[in-house]
Parts: C-alpha cells; sequence; structure tokens
C-alpha cells in the first residue's frame, strides 16, 4: 500500500513509518514539525510534505495516490496544554475534520491515533472499555476526544471507512526529553534533579512504542469502520516507581529525586482492558523492564540526539514549567 503518516516525523510516527517500510508499504509523511517533529528521525526514503493537516489543500497535496491515511499529528503534552490550549483545539479537532473531509472525497482507509487519556481517571478500579463514555481531565485530553467523536460521526453520516485506537502511555528510543521517561532518564544522565509530580503513586500502563505500532498497523489492515480498539501495555507502575528504577539503569543517585507540587487536574490512573484486540491476535511483546532498560540504554548512547533539543525552545518551557517547582521541592 501507499499510506500517508500525518505526524510521522514525531516519536511514535517515526517509529512506525520504519516499520511500514519494513513491511514493504510505500510511505508518505506530512508533518508540521514544530518543536517534537524532527525531519532527522525518518529514513532518507521517504517523500515528505512539510505542512499542516488542519489546511485542506496540505492535506490533499500529500495525500495523492494513497489508499490509507495513519494520522498521528497531535499536540501531545498535557503540561502544554495547561500553559496554552489553543494549538491543541487546532489541530486534534480541525486537523482530524479535513482528514475525515479526504475521506469522503476519496473514499480511502484512515487509523487515528488517540489515547487512553480520554477515558479519564479510574483511581477506583477497573479497565476502560472501548465503550466507555469520554471523561477528558486536560485541554491535551477533551482535544483528543473531540477528534475521537467525529470519526463516528463521520462513519455513520458519509459511509467513510475510518477506525480508532487508543494507546496507553507509550515509551522509548527518541521521545521528546519532555515527558516523564525520556525527561527523568537525560535528566539522571546529566545529574539534574528529577521533578516528581505530587507523591508519585499516580500509575500508568507502560506500554513499548514498537508494540503500539504493531497494534496501529495490525488495526489498519483488520479494524473494522467506525471501530475503536485499545491497545495497552497491561503493564501498570507508579510513577516513584518508575523513577526509582530509571536512576538505577542510570547509575544516579536517588537525592536527584525531588518532590515538587502536582500539576493541576493530574489523572490517578489509567488501565486499558484490551481484550477485544488481543481477540483479534494483537498483543504486547516487550516486558516493561526490559524495554525501561533498552530506552534509557538508547539516552545514554545517543547525546548527540537529544543534548541539541534540550536547549532553546525546550529550556525555555523547563523552566517555565519547572522552575518554581523545583524551588519549592522537597527531598523524596
Amino acid at each position: 500500500m501507499k499510506i500517508l503518516v500525518t505526524g510521522g516525523a514525531g516519536f511514535i510516527g517515526s517509529h512506525f513509518v520504519k516499520r511500514l517500510l519494513r513491511s514493504g508499504h510505500e510511505v508518505v509523511v506530512l508533518d508540521k514539525l514544530t518543536y517534537s517533529g524532527n525531519r532527522a528521525n525518518l529514513p532518507g526514503e521517504v517523500e515528505f510534505h512539510h505542512g499542516d493537516i488542519a489546511k485542506p489543500d496540505d492535506v490533499t497535496h500529500a495525500a495523492g495516490g494513497c489508499e490509507a491515511i495513519v494520522n498521528f499529528a497531535a499536540e501531545t503534552h498535557v503540561d502544554r496544554s495547561i500553559l496554552s490550549a489553543e494549538d491543541f483545539g487546532r489541530t486534534e479537532f480541525r486537523g482530524t475534520q479535513v482528514l475525515l473531509e479526504q475521506l469522503r472525497a476519496t473514499g480511502i482507509r484512515m487509523v487515528q491515533v488517540s489515547t487512553d487519556e480520554v477515558y479519564g481517571d479510574l483511581e477506583g478500579g477497573g479497565s476502560s472499555k472501548e465503550t466507555d463514555a469520554l471523561h477528558p481531565s486536560s485541554p491535551y485530553s477533551a482535544a483528543k476526544s473531540a477528534g475521537d467523536l467525529l470519526v463516528p460521526a463521520y462513519v455513520r453520516t458519509f459511509g467513510i471507512n475510518a477506525s480508532i485506537t487508543r494507546g496507553s502511555n507509550t515509551y522509548g528510543p527518541n521521545q521528546y526529553p519532555e515527558k516523564f521517561i525520556p525527561l527523568f532518564a537525560t535528566n539522571a544522565l546529566d545529574d539534574q534533579p528529577l521533578p516528581l509530580y505530587g507523591d508519585g503513586k499516580q500509575i500508568r500502563d507502560w506500554l513499548f512504542v514498537e508494540d503500539h505500532c504493531a497494534g496501529i498497523e495490525f488495526v489498519l489492515h483488520e479494524g473494522a469502520p467506525g471501530e475503536i480498539y485499545n491497545v495497552g501495555g497491561g503493564d501498570e507502575h507508579e510513577n516513584i516507581d518508575v523513577a526509582g528504577r530509571i536512576i538505577e539503569l542510570a547509575g544516579a543517585d536517588r537525592s536527584l529525586l525531588r518532590r515538587v507540587p502536582d500539576r493541576p487536574g493530574h489523572d490517578r490512573r489509567y488501565s486499558l482492558d484490551t481484550s477485544k484486540l488481543r481477540g483479534l491476535g494483537w498483543a504486547p511483546e516487550k516486558p516493561f523492564e526490559d524495554g525501561l532498560r533498552e530506552t534509557v540504554e538508547w539516552y545514554r548512547d545517543n547525546r548527540a540526539w537529544w543534548e541539541p533539543i534540550k536547549s532553546g525552545e525546550y529550556r525555555a518551557y523547563y523552566e517555565q514549567q519547572y522552575a518554581e517547582r523545583l524551588a519549592d521541592s522537597t527531598a523524596v
């Protein structure tokens, strides 16, 4: 197939592009190259278009001749959505609508890549099923929910061929270092403080990036129009325990771990019921302990990739997000 991957220069998107190439597909990438998009993440043989999914002309141009679209394009960081939410609505909602209109015009297939955060907090126990109501807690997850709601509406109204995947917390090599695991890994390797939100007891279900990409590709080929598929790792861990393991793997001192004021509306727990997708034949393969070790080692061995990132725009964001919190921090 010839497949358009939107947001393909980002973390999960670039891993997915490489997976498609290994499977023999022809790949086109459309990416706006915002702060977390990196052209260097992509192999040279990929046809690349610098553009915005919220602009119909950009989408039409990039999608020419493609048989499917997989949409990774999104503003993805909760903390940034709290600081400024405007771009999130434009990309997650308006951009998704533009892609769905492309499907109306061409009849091709699409997979909308979403997140477990749309289900909201599960502190009381249980796991989110695809039929559960959406209860987003942040501007980011609310924007993702809005885009998700468009997909079944377009399937029902216009008969388009689109499915949704909702992945759990994804980690792995070349993830932008604002996210929890790469932030703590790179800070630990540099003997810098590790800002742990609140009591650190928030629970996340961790999914290695290659397993996530395998689930998305499975849905691309096997998923039904209008259907939603949870893609989770089944590896639930408290943030404080993950932080401790990163410190060990990096060979850092535990005194780097600092308890900082929590972010507003911080969900305590996410958990996905993945029985639907597992019943079709997909299952994650990488245990969290192995994936975390591999990830920390990648950051140890690839300073040339992340050190330039942790300056400029990133440094300004980091200071805005953590300077005051670290000033008020306490030892863990």
